[in-house]
């Protein structure tokens, strides 16, 4: 993180050590997302608090949810996510090129009708947000997706616009490790 300094690990307080060991030890590395929300350690808790809950309390698949982290960070240009999520959407997807798709431009992915509609609110709420309208969340409903993973998908797409623009505003870079997950 260029812009403001990371904290050391031994300087954070027990419960941000016992998250960032937890997620250190899921990955095989501490993604750097980590070092940098432990900055204010009250955001760092409030960050990956609802976090959990997007990806926990959801009607999305873990996929659907990378998707649009994916699509929404290229967009919004945020090379952290970009690279971060698109190594997710590899995992998650099982698919070694989408996410690389996703990034340069959507609309040309290979994704199902359901899933374009998806990201076309998406990248529309992150990029117009004042023209979404009734008529999006009905096609939608039309593509098949529930009230709640309407919900879902708006929620998804307005915290990864606030990563995005974080990542962006501190200069967060993202692991080298991430870059060839799944490659």
């Amino acid at each position: 993180m260029a812009q403001f300094p990371v904290p050391t690990f031994d300087d954070l307080p027990e419960d941000l050590q016992g998250r960032i060991v937890e997620e250190t030890e899921r990955a095989g590395f501490t993604p750097n997302v980590f070092s940098a929300f432990a900055y204010k350690p009250s955001h760092f808790r409030a960050f990956f608090e609802y976090h959990d809950a997007l990806v926990e309390d959801t009607a999305l698949e873990r996929e659907e949810i990378e998707m649009i982290v994916v699509a929404v960070s290229g967009v919004n240009h945020c090379y952290y996510c970009n690279v971060a999520h698109g190594a997710l959407v590899r995992i998650y997807a099982d698919d070694p090129t989408l996410a690389d798709q996703l990034i340069a431009n959507y609309r040309t992915a290979d994704i199902d009708d359901a899933h374009r509609t998806m990201l076309d609110v998406a990248v529309k709420l992150t990029e117009r947000p004042m023209e979404v309208e009734p008529a999006d969340l009905e096609a939608l409903r039309e593509a098949g997706f529930s009230e709640e993973a309407i919900w879902d998908i708006g929620a998804v797409t307005a915290y990864y616009n606030l990563s995005n623009r974080m990542a962006t505003f501190a200069e967060m870079r993202p692991n080298d490790e991430f870059h060839t997950l799944r490659r």
